[in-house]
């Protein structure tokens, strides 16, 4: 772990180098609190919401849609913003700074065409000038540190890199977190490190590193190499939600609260079999905050999501889709892990 860290400006909170990442349909609060679950007990972070649009957002009950549902303990939420004009954004950061968040994220990396037609995400960094602005308009009206989540742009040209990140330091983000792929790219092609290195390079602020971290070994990997100050996982946690109790035994941090006694699962088989406990323990809480149907639909893209990391995981796939209800969910599983199950080190991201 790189020793020059630049911890996160987020009061009581102690350094624990992995972030979970904000997923449309994914970062609701089942997977935020199944990550929790497995969370060392000394080591605090913030989470995220799903990505949250800034012009729906001020006009919408925070707290009372899916997108926002959150439990009481959860008191350290970073909600992510997607969006391009000062005034919805301003008004989206009032919102969620009165919904209790305890920081902002403005998202200036999302490649998907929807995104790219509104100049949103990712089209943001085609204007070093206006995304500083933004940046800065939002930094001005809030109360809690605004970060903001970039790409390498769309094209790998490091001169236009450097003087992006260093405006958007300049207009006072608190952190960036760098995916180094362009916007072209999309999830094709591998994640180039070297970028994650340059860009803390360019600046004073905390930089988080984000792109193809399936295991802990991966999240020790990318601090090495890159020296950022902490590691953004996606996807893989919701197949590998005790990644963080991985890394927090590797790092000396102590075991999550339910885990004490236990050590992290490390084997293919006992991943396998970890998996089978934590997707029954997602489906509970989904139960306990979801709507059946909603429930239902979310875990089946949970599903999708987390089964490639499974050697049989298409088979897991196809019981779980036949299920209507929470109790059939939970005999779906139960049916699949009956037998032994291994895990993957790694799949494909694409």
């Amino acid at each position: 772990m790189n020793s020059d860290v630049r911890p996160l400006p987020l009061e009581g909170s102690a350094h624990f180098p992995v972030v979970l990442a904000p997923m449309v349909g994914l970062s609701h609060i089942g997977l935020r609190l199944l990550v929790r679950h497995y969370w060392p007990q000394d080591g605090k972070a913030f989470f995220p919401t799903e990505m949250l649009n800034s012009r729906r957002l001020p006009n919408e009950k925070v707290g009372a849609t899916p997108e926002t549902f959150r439990s009481d303990e959860e008191v350290d939420l970073c909600p992510q913003i997607l969006g391009n004009e000062p005034g919805p954004i301003a008004k989206s950061i009032e919102v969620l700074e009165d919904w209790g968040a305890v920081a902002v994220d403005i998202n200036m990396g999302c490649p998907v065409q929807k995104a790219l037609r509104h100049n949103y995400g990712v089209a943001l960094m085609g204007d070093v000038d206006y995304a500083g602005r933004v940046t800065e308009m939002a930094t001005k009206v809030a109360r809690v540190p605004v970060s903001v989540k970039l790409r390498a742009g769309h094209q790998n040209d490091l001169e236009f890199l450097a003087k992006f990140v260093q405006r958007l330091e300049e207009a006072g983000a608190a952190w960036l977190t760098m995916h180094p792929r362009t916007a072209e790219q999309k999830r094709r092609g591998q994640a180039d490190w070297s970028q994650i290195k340059f860009v803390r390079d360019q600046v004073k602020v905390p930089v988080i590193g984000n792109g193809d971290v399936q295991t802990a070994g991966d999240v020790q990997r990318m601090l090495t190499e890159t020296t950022c100050d902490a590691v953004m996982v996606g996807r893989a946690l919701t197949a590998r939600p005790w990644l963080v109790w991985q890394v927090g035994e590797d790092l000396g941090f102590d075991p999550p609260a339910a885990m004490v006694g236990r050590r992290a699962p490390r084997t293919p088989l006992e991943e396998g079999r970890e998996m089978g406990e934590a997707l029954k323990l997602l489906t509970q809480i989904m139960a306990e905050y979801f709507p059946e149907n909603l429930g239902i639909r979310k875990l089946m893209f949970y599903i999708r999501t987390c089964n490639p990391w499974l050697v049989f995981g298409q088979h897991l796939f196809a019981l779980c889709s036949r299920a209507k209800t929470y109790p059939q969910f939970l005999e779906a599983i139960d049916i699949f892990f009956s037998q032994e199950q291994a895990m993957m080190e790694k799949t494909d991201l694409r």
